[in-house]
């Protein structure tokens, strides 16, 4: 299967790869974007860059450690883009990748891994960082600024059979908590106050 989502990612402009990780019975899952270029090139472990540091202040507000959680993504990879930006002291152009959201294509090519590690694990809660993991299984009309910190039951989406043309309902219910993603308080501090005020929920339900 891990395989397969490889050979089906090679015409993008992807590198890496990362498999989920965390305990067979966790407190609950959380679904990220994708992986950035240090978890993809260097640690090999999800949220171990910048937005990680983040990730691991609100695993204390939640009382929860790595270990508790079994923390995965809808896309295993990191997609890039190439910017070239000029360099003031030399004058010289430097090209260099940058992080970008994974697009439909890839995400229906990683697909069968996140339904499979949902489908093994049965979490009881799945929290789900940024609108990658939420519209992933919610579907594009739901948008984490709308929903955040809210409990949504809900069937979820899944991978249909043939895998040739998209996404079918599963029969089953699962219990779905939105927030912002980690790295978004970095572009806009004030999201911080609202994770912060979504986990302090959160954390009432867990326990």
């Amino acid at each position: 299967m891990i395989e397969e989502a490889k050979r089906k990612t090679e015409e993008y402009a992807v590198e890496g790869f990362l498999a989920g990780q965390g305990p067979k019975n966790p407190k609950f899952m959380l679904i990220g974007e994708a992986p950035g270029e240090v978890e993809a090139m260097e640690t090999g472990v999800p949220f171990s860059g910048r937005a990680g540091k983040e990730l691991m202040r609100f695993f204390d507000l939640l009382e929860v450690t790595r270990e508790d959680v079994y923390i995965t993504s809808p896309f295993r990879s990191r997609p890039y883009k190439i910017k070239e930006k000029l360099d003031r002291k030399t004058g010289e152009l430097t090209s260099r990748k940058y992080n970008r959201p994974p697009n439909k294509k890839e995400l229906l090519a990683h697909a069968p891994l996140i339904d499979y590690e949902i489908d093994q694990i049965q979490p009881p809660f799945i929290l789900t960082m940024g609108n990658i993991g939420l519209q992933r299984l919610l579907g594009k009309d739901k948008k984490v600024g709308q929903v955040h910190g809210e409990l949504i039951i809900s069937p979820i989406l899944k991978l249909k059979n043939n895998g040739l043309n998209g996404y079918e309902w599963t029969e089953k219910e699962y219990a779905i908590f939105p927030t912002f993603h980690p790295a978004s308080i970095f572009y806009n501090r004030q999201l911080n106050e609202k994770i912060q005020a979504d986990l302090l929920l959160f954390k009432k339900l867990i326990q």
